[in-house]
């Protein structure tokens, strides 16, 4: 980041009272930035929580254009800030690098584990909420084809893979079918009109419910489902956050993934003196991680299918079923018997 850039952050800082904070928290974006409505706004969210609860605590961020970006970033927040928000799996090794160089900045990372006595790690069971929505629109296709999306395939983006691959698997079981999945990753979290034309490929190839885990370039998924119309049995599956309002009618559901709440548990750590560095592993069970409530799509999905969604949660947080988070465990998985 030029200094210029972060000179302006710094003055930002200032006109909003920093100087008499009790708290400055800066977030460092991956690529993918701002206005993604999934990771990266998430993760915004949870700071703004923060400094909407916690009296003092002053909140900025700073936009990562491309990976060389997150060193210098994450080097000029930093230098005024402290606590530094690592926003994603690909900023590890640059985090890696600059968190002992600043031992006395909290650094709270989000998708990713460095190890360091200053840094709070967080990682999600994101396999969970992807197992939900795999399992929905297995249940819900109507040409017995499903899509995937992936932006970047790093361990969360396989993860959410996986999971929404076994809860297809999981539906064939237990109804005897053979719903398959169409895979496709677009290479990028920035590129929405890949990710819209991708999708479009797999409506093309026969899939009528795409679930795109790839940050902005996901909200391609949900135009191109958009595009078809409302009530013309096409839909995205939006993920991280609640996405279901992108497109009301069109988006059948979201992987949701508490980023936010992350975020500001790790802010109110460091206000409160009792910020550590350690992992911690978030998932269904803790309630970090889950499924939309389907706002505008509730209606559609047969009273029976929402309570199957039910008891599959309810075996998931229980550990009953046990998701899987790579090829060799999804080839193995074979879920229990249930009683519906």
């Amino acid at each position: 980041m030029k200094k210029a850039g972060i000179l302006f952050v710094l003055l930002t800082l200032l006109v909003m009272g920093s100087v008499f904070a009790d708290l400055t928290v800066i977030m460092v974006t991956d690529t993918g930035g701002l206005g993604d409505k999934s990771f990266n706004d998430s993760a915004w969210a949870g700071i703004q929580m923060g400094v909407k609860k916690l009296p003092g605590v002053v909140g900025s961020v700073v936009q990562s254009y491309e990976q060389a970006d997150y060193v210098p970033n994450l080097e000029d927040a930093a230098d005024i800030a402290d606590v530094v928000v690592a926003v994603g799996f690909m900023m590890q090794d640059a985090l890696k690098q600059v968190a002992p160089e600043y031992p006395n900045t909290k650094f709270i990372f989000v998708d990713g584990v460095v190890d360091a006595p200053n840094v709070l790690s967080f990682t999600f069971k994101e396999q969970e909420g992807a197992f939900l929505v795999g399992y929905l629109a297995a249940a819900m296709t109507k040409t017995g084809k499903v899509g995937y999306v992936g932006g970047i395939p790093i361990p969360p983006v396989k993860r959410y893979e996986f999971g929404y691959r076994a809860g297809v698997k999981a539906y064939n079981t237990w109804k005897n079918k053979n719903v398959e999945v169409l895979m496709g990753y677009v290479g990028s979290f920035g590129d929405a009109a890949k990710g819209k034309t991708m999708t479009e490929s797999q409506f093309s190839q026969g899939a009528d419910i795409v679930f795109a885990a790839a940050g902005l370039s996901g909200l391609g998924t949900i135009k191109a489902a958009q595009e078809k119309g409302v009530g013309s049995g096409y839909f995205g599956i939006g993920v991280d956050q609640d996405q279901d309002y992108l497109a009301p009618g069109s988006v059948l559901a979201s992987a949701m993934k508490r980023v936010d709440m992350a975020v500001y548990y790790g802010i109110e750590a460091a206000d409160k003196g009792t910020f550590k560095g350690e992992h911690r592993v978030i998932g269904l069970k803790e309630e970090g991680i889950g499924i939309s409530p389907m706002t505008y799509t509730k209606q559609l999905v047969p009273k029976e299918v929402l309570h199957e969604l039910d008891v599959v949660k309810a075996k998931i947080a229980d550990d009953t079923i046990v998701v899987p988070t790579s090829e060799e465990g999804l080839k193995a998985f074979m879920p229990p018997a249930l009683e519906f």
